[in-house]
C-alpha cells in the first residue's frame, strides 16, 4: 500500500479521536527510529570512564577535581546546553596522559623549559599563527571576508554587559558565529588577560576536563596548547591541539585561536580531536553606554566555529538554547577576576603570556584592508565569467523518490530512508 492511500485512510477515520491516534501509531517508528540512530551512531561513554585518562602523577588543583565530580550528577540537558559554550585555549600545569610530558609553571613569570631554544625554533619554523590568520581577522572584523550575510540571532544585556549574536551558515562547513560583548569599566588590557588566563578559566568553566600547554615563544607570545572538553554521556570527549597569538595595534588586540596540526600528540580513539576550529576575537575600549563620551567600556567581537563531528542542525540547536546561560558567567567572573588582579595578586604563566603581542601599526592594517577590497574585486570579477553549472532539479528527484516509494511497500521505515536519501542527493545536485 502506497505511503498516499496510507495517509488517505487514516483521514477517513470517523472521528479527530481516531485520526490522531493513526497518525501517532504512523509517526512514532520513525521516532524511534531517529532516537536510536542518535544513541548508536554518536561514540557513547560514561563520565566515571574519564578518571582512567588521567595518571595518578597529574597535578590537578582540588577544584577542578571536584567540580568534575559535581557535573556528574547534572542532567542531560543541562550537560546538552553547557557543551556548546564558546570555548578559548586553557592550559594547566599537568602531565599530560593524551600526549607528550610538558612541565608548565603556573604562576612564575620565568621562560619554561618548553621554551628552550630548540622549541623556540620548532614553533618559529612551524608557523602555527601567521600574518595571514591576522589578516583573515581584519577581513572578519570589518565584514569583508567575502563569505553569507550574518543573521542576528540574539540581543540581550544586564547593567554592566550587553551582547549581540549572528549565525550564517556556509555552503561548506559548519555554522559560523559572530558576537559583540560590550564590558562596562573595565580595560581592554583587563580583558584580553582575562580571556588568556586559562588557570581562572578552569574554576568558572565547567566544560573543560583537561589542558596542558605544549610549547610557547617568549618573543611572539605564540603558544600551542593541548586540551580536552567534557561532552554530554552520549557523546565522547573532544581533543583540541590549538595555535593562539595576540597582535596589539595601539590599545586594539587581534587574538587568534585556532586548530593546527601538531605530529607530536598522536591521534587516539577517545578523546576524539576536532581539527577544524577557529575562535578570535578583537578587543578595544569603546565609548560607555552611560554617552559620557568616556571611553571606559570594553567592546569583544568574537568569530567562531568548530566541526565537532555532530549533525550541524542539532548544534545551531544546542548554541542557541545554551549561549546566553554561558555569556552570562563571563561578566561574574571577569569581576572577579580584576579584584583578585587589584588586590596584588601574581600573574598566571598564561596571563603572563598574554602580554607578550606582536606590534602592527595602523598603516600595516590598513594596507592588509585594501589588499582585502583588492582581492574582492578579483574574486567578484572571476566568480561573474564562470559558466553556470549544471542544476539538478529538486522537483525532479524528491518526485521520483514519491513514485519509488508509493511503489514499494516494504513497510514505513524503507520509504523514511527512500525520502531522506533523495533529499540528500537534492542539495548536491543544488551544487553541481
Amino acid at each position: 500500500m502506497g505511503l498516499a492511500s496510507v495517509l488517505l485512510e487514516i483521514l477517513q477515520k470517523p472521528s479527530m479521536v481516531d485520526v490522531i491516534r493513526e497518525l501517532m501509531m504512523l509517526i512514532a517508528p520513525l521516532w524511534i527510529a531517529v532516537i536510536v540512530g542518535v544513541l548508536v551512531g554518536w561514540a557513547w561513554k560514561p563520565k566515571w570512564a574519564n578518571l582512567g585518562l588521567m595518571d595518578s602523577s597529574v597535578s590537578i588543583s582540588k577544584e577542578s577535581h571536584s567540580r568534575t565530580e559535581d557535573d556528574d550528577s547534572t542532567t542531560t540537558f543541562t550537560a546538552f546546553r553547557n557543551f556548546f559554550k564558546f570555548q578559548l585555549p586553557t592550559c594547566i600545569s599537568a602531565t599530560s596522559d593524551y600526549g607528550i610530558q610538558k612541565d608548565v609553571p603556573s604562576t612564575s613569570n620565568s621562560i619554561s623549559p618548553c621554551s628552550s631554544s630548540q622549541a623556540h625554533r620548532r614553533i618559529e619554523q612551524s608557523s602555527f599563527v601567521t600574518e595571514d590568520d591576522l589578516e583573515h581577522l581584519c577581513r572578519l572584523v570589518e565584514e569583508k571576508d567575502g563569505g553569507p550575510v550574518w543573521i542576528q540571532m540574539m540581543d540581550r544585556s544586564t547593567p554592566t554587559m550587553a551582547y549581540q549574536a549572528w549565525r550564517r551558515d556556509p555552503e561548506n562547513g559548519p555554522p559560523q558565529y559572530r558576537s559583540r560583548t560590550v564590558y562596562e569599566d573595565v580595560t581592554p588590557e583587563m580583558v584580553r588577560d582575562f580571556f588568556w588566563d586559562d588557570d581562572l578559566r578552569l574554576k568558572w568553566d565547567d566544560m573543560l576536563i583537561y589542558a596542558s600547554t605544549l610549547e610557547e615563544c617568549p618573543t611572539t607570545g605564540t603558544m600551542v596548547v593541548q586540551w580536552v572538553r567534557k561532552f554530554p554521556f552520549f557523546c565522547s570527549d573532544r581533543e583540541y591541539i590549538i595555535g593562539r597569538r595576540i597582535w596589539e595595534s595601539g590599545r586594539s588586540y587581534y587574538c587568534v585561536t585556532k586548530g593546527v596540526p601538531y605530529t607530536s600528540v598522536p591521534r587516539r580513539n577517545k578523546p576524539k580531536r576536532v581539527d577544524l576550529f577557529y575562535s578570535s576575537w578583537y578587543i578595544r575600549a569603546v565609548e560607555s553606554r552611560r554617552g559620557d563620551g568616556q571611553l571606559t567600556a570594553c567592546e569583544v567581537i568574537l568569530f567562531h566555529h568548530e566541526d565537532m563531528g555532530i549533525p550541524w542542525e542539532i548544534a545551531k540547536l544546542g548554541v542557541r538554547q545554551g549561549m546566553w546561560g554561558a555569556v552570562k558567567k563571563f561578566d561574574p567572573a571577569l569581576r572577579a577576576y580584576m579584584k583578585e588582579r587589584a588586590s596584588g595578586a601574581s600573574l598566571s604563566r598564561c596571563a603572563y603570556m598574554a602580554q607578550i603581542n606582536t606590534k602592527v601599526s595602523a598603516d600595516y592594517l590598513r594596507t592588509l584592508q585594501n589588499c582585502t577590497n583588492d582581492l574582492s574585486v578579483v574574486e567578484a570579477s572571476d566568480s561573474s565569467e564562470k559558466p553556470g553549472g549544471r542544476n539538478i532539479p529538486k522537483l525532479l528527484i524528491v518526485g521520483g523518490a514519491i513514485a519509488l516509494a508509493c511503489s514499494i511497500d516494504k513497510g514505513l521505515l524503507t520509504k523514511a530512508v527512500i525520502f531522506g536519501v533523495a533529499r540528500r542527493f537534492a542539495k548536491i545536485g543544488r551544487r553541481l
